[in-house]
């Protein structure tokens, strides 16, 4: 990785030489590549030496900053913006890179090349107004913490993170939408109204001691929130919800909140122990996993009942439950289910978010996701086609025909290629280039990078 990287750089240094255009026919298609038999069990020796890796990749980085300090410091934001398009329309060819795995990208070339530029130039101001625990207080547990865990290492980064606003591409309002629930909805009221009451105050106090907020509308500012109620809460305040890019993970295109190209699908997952939130992460090989499929959870929604009436107790190979039972999970535990299926059922409930998607990707299971409207993350870079289902609610009278119908050698690729992706979705304490945190802020960093392109077409 890291001999890889300093090519990278040398790379960077004489980018106006060797620069190529990518055309829709660079892209790189999953059934052009054979799939690669690896085993990405993680192991203390393999962490020690991914941390050691990290950390000169980092340094590198730093000197590559530092190199091009120069040049760098004496563009304003908006002329930062202008140069990261015109590297990323004239991206070099990639054709194979140690660190990404190119038949999970749509264009493996723009996207490296985005993700340099992030690397390069971005710079986040973080406001410090707001007192805990509704700001500044990530809240890391549950299948709400991904809102938690991008705040904490997005207020612990120093390479992203700038104490100069006239510096900052982005803004960031660090609120989470848990705790924000949690410190000021009253139980059983079904009233969101005072939660968004709250925002709108917040923000309405940022524009009357800043100038940023007016400068832009709200265009350059970015919120992170995780709770179903999330997209809801926004409403009371017209610029916030139609201008600010929102990182949902109820990231619904049905509803008319969540805008798909402007804003971001967050990746819900559950995390249950703070101090490993990867535990237990890993599976088994495809010749030990019996089950076609599984599934187990509350009945939330119109489609999981549906799921149940046509699939429960009907078909050996389709374990379909609701709360998974004491006397099945005494034989097999839920973890343990996902790790011996080959296909894990992701159906939405109330909303169409949900922790299966990773859990899925986490127990190296290929995702089936049951929700029409959702927004998936990073879909403008990943091709879910490539290591996951999409079967849409109708179907799922259909659903073992249409899991039989995959043959072994496409289901051998996208299971191989859910093991590949796997990093793509892993929180670390401290965070590695390309994990989630890094997803995330590259996916908001790109709909940054469309919005500043279209004002200027505008």
């Amino acid at each position: 990785m890291v001999s890889s990287y300093q090519r990278l750089i040398n790379h960077g240094n004489n980018s106006r030489e060797l620069e190529l255009s990518v055309t829709s026919d660079n892209q790189l298609k999953m059934s052009k590549h054979l799939p690669r038999v690896v085993s990405l069990n993680s192991t203390a020796r393999t962490n020690r030496s991914m941390r050691v890796m990290e950390r000169r990749a980092r340094l590198l980085r730093r000197r590559r900053r530092k190199k091009a300090g120069t040049f760098i410091a004496s563009l304003t934001p908006n002329e930062a913006l202008a140069y990261a398009r015109r590297e990323i329309e004239q991206a070099p060819l990639v054709t194979d890179d140690p660190d990404l795995y190119a038949p999970l990208f749509r264009n493996i070339s723009n996207f490296k090349r985005s993700y340099e530029m992030m690397e390069l130039l971005l710079k986040v101001y973080i406001y410090k107004e707001g007192e805990r625990p509704i700001f500044h207080e990530p809240h890391l547990l549950g299948i709400y913490s991904s809102e938690g865990w991008f705040m904490k290492l997005m207020e612990e980064n120093p390479y992203f993170v700038t104490r100069d606003p006239e510096k900052a591409h982005l803004f960031y309002l660090p609120y989470s939408s848990r705790q924000l629930q949690m410190a000021v909805y009253v139980p059983g009221s079904h009233n969101l109204r005072p939660l968004s009451e709250f925002l709108r105050d917040y923000v309405n106090m940022l524009a009357a001691k800043y100038t940023f907020w007016n400068r832009t509308h709200g265009t350059d500012h970015f919120l992170v929130a995780c709770h179903d109620w999330g997209p809801y809460i926004l409403k009371d305040h017209e610029e916030l919800i139609r201008n600010t890019i929102k990182a949902l993970c109820n990231a619904d295109i049905s509803e008319g909140i969540f805008k798909a190209g402007k804003d971001v699908s967050l990746p819900e997952t559950a995390i249950r122990n703070i101090g490993k939130p990867l535990v237990n992460v890993g599976g088994k090989r495809v010749s030990q996993r019996p089950i076609l499929a599984f599934f187990a959870g509350n009945m939330h929604g119109p489609v999981r009942p549906k799921l149940l009436k046509y699939w429960s107790d009907r078909d050996e190979d389709m374990k379909i439950y609701g709360p998974l039972p004491t006397k099945v999970s005494r034989i097999m535990s839920y973890p343990d289910h996902m790790k011996s299926s080959k296909f894990c059922l992701c159906p939405m409930g109330f909303e169409v978010n949900s922790p299966r998607i990773v859990e899925a990707i986490y127990y190296e299971c290929v995702p089936v996701i049951i929700a029409d409207n959702l927004a998936l993350p990073f879909d403008e870079v990943l091709d879910w086609s490539a290591f996951s289902l999409i079967v849409s609610e109708e179907d799922i009278p259909k659903l073992k025909e249409i899991l039989l119908s995959i043959p072994l050698r496409r289901y051998q690729v996208m299971q191989n290629n859910v093991k590949r992706v796997q990093k793509h979705f892993h929180w670390n304490a401290m965070p590695f280039r390309f994990d989630l945190f890094h997803m995330i802020l590259h996916s908001i960093w790109s709909r940054r990078l469309n919005q500043f392109q279209e004002s200027q077409i505008s």
